[in-house]
C-alpha cells in the first residue's frame, strides 16, 4: 500500500526536520521530496508534518508513521537481500561517539548483525574528535559522530539538534562565581563549543570534572558538581535542562553525521549497509532508551549554589 521510496523520503524529513536536508541526503530535488510526502499523506489520509516557512515538525500521526515506515522498509530490504542471494562478508570497523552509549544504538547493531551474520563487526566508542582522527588514519570504516564545526560539510546528516546546558534537578548557579563545568577531555566537540561560547560572552568558568566516559560525566552532574553541554534529544535520565534565568549563553546546534572511510572493499559494502540501517532508524537514536521527557529545574527543589 505504501511506496518504499516515499517512506524513505518521509524518514529522511522526519530525522532532519528539513525538506532541503532530506533532498540532499537522498540525492533528490526538493520538489520531489515534497511530492513524496504529499503522496504519502494522501495515501494515509492524514497530515504527517506540520510545516511553515520556518520549521518542520512531526504531527501525532507522523510520530505513529515512524514505526510503521521502519518496519515496512526493513521487511522490504530483507526480502530483496534474500532473493538477490547476496551475503555481506568481511570485517567492519565502526566507530560511534560517546553520545550514543545510553541510546538504542545497541538494538540497531543487534538487528544488523542478525541480518548479516558473516560480517565481523568491531565497535569503537570514543569522543567525536578522536573518531574523526581514527577515520582519517584509516583505522575505521564508518563513523557516527558530531561534525567538528558548524561550517563543516563533511558526512551524511543523520539529524540536527540543539546543544543545551543540563544539570541535576535543583542545581542553581551563583552569578558571582565561575560556571562549574563538567567536560569531556580534548578533542571533544561539546567541550570546545562550551568553552568558546563562554569565552565569547565573557562568562568566567572553572572545570569541576573531566572524564572521557559519558557515564562519568553523568555521575558528576547527578552529584550536583556543575553543568554540562549536551544534545537536547539525548539528555540522560536524572538530568534536566538549565533554565534560561541562569543566564548561560546559547550553545547553538550540532549535526550528527555518518562518515565513510577510504577503503573500497567488502568492508565498504558492509559499511554502506550499516549506514543505510542507521539512516533508516535514525529517529530511534533521539534520546536514551527508557528516558522520560526532561523536566525543568525551575520547578524542582533548590540545592546549594555551585
Amino acid at each position: 500500500m505504501y511506496d518504499p521510496a516515499q517512506l524513505r523520503t518521509f524518514l529522511a524529513v522526519a530525522q532532519t526536520l528539513s525538506f532541503t536536508q532530506a533532498a540532499h541526503r537522498l540525492g533528490l530535488r526538493q520538489s520531489t521530496v515534497s511530492q513524496h510526502v504529499r503522496r504519502l499523506e494522501d495515501a494515509t489520509g492524514r497530515q504527517l508534518f506540520s510545516r511553515d516557512t520556518h520549521s518542520v515538525e512531526l504531527t501525532e500521526d507522523g510520530e505513529a508513521m515512524l514505526g510503521f515506515a521502519r518496519t515496512i522498509l526493513q521487511a522490504h530490504e530483507r526480502a530483496s537481500a534474500f532473493f538477490a542471494g547476496t551475503r555481506l562478508r568481511g570485517r567492519l570497523r565502526f566507530g560511534a561517539s560517546e553520545d550514543f552509549v545510553l541510546t538504542r544504538l545497541p538494538e540497531i547493531l543487534e538487528s544488523f548483525r542478525r541480518d548479516h551474520p558473516e560480517v565481523d563487526l568491531e565497535l569503537t566508542v570514543e569522543l567525536s574528535g578522536t573518531l574523526h582522527k581514527q577515520l582519517e588514519a584509516g583505522r575505521l570504516d564508518l563513523v557516527l559522530a558530531k561534525r567538528r564545526a558548524a561550517d563543516d560539510t563533511h558526512g551524511e546528516l543523520v539529524w540536527r539538534d540543539h546543544l543545551i546546558w543540563i544539570a541535576a534537578e535543583g542545581v542553581r548557579l551563583d552569578p558571582d562565581r565561575p560556571v562549574p563545568l563538567i567536560l569531556f577531555p580534548p578533542p571533544a566537540v561539546t567541550r570546545a563549543r562550551a568553552l568558546d561560547v563562554l569565552e565569547r560572552h565573557g562568562r568566567p568558568w572553572r572545570i569541576a570534572c573531566t572524564s572521557g566516559s559519558l557515564s562519568g560525566l553523568v555521575a558528576a552532574a547527578r552529584a550536583g558538581l556543575g553543568v554540562m553541554a549536551h544534545t537536547r534529544g539525548l539528555v540522560p535520565p536524572g538530568l534536566v535542562p538549565v533554565p534560561d534565568r541562569a543566564g548561560l549563553p546559547e550553545l547553538g546546534t550540532v549535526d550528527f553525521v555518518l562518515l565513510h572511510g577510504r577503503r573500497r572493499s567488502a568492508a565498504q559494502e558492509a559499511a554502506d549497509a550499516l549506514a543505510g540501517a542507521l539512516l533508516a532508524a535514525g529517529d530511534r537514536l533521539h534520546g536514551p532508551a527508557g528516558r522520560r521527557p526532561p523536566g525543568s529545574i525551575s520547578d524542582a527543589p533548590r540545592r546549594s549554589a555551585v
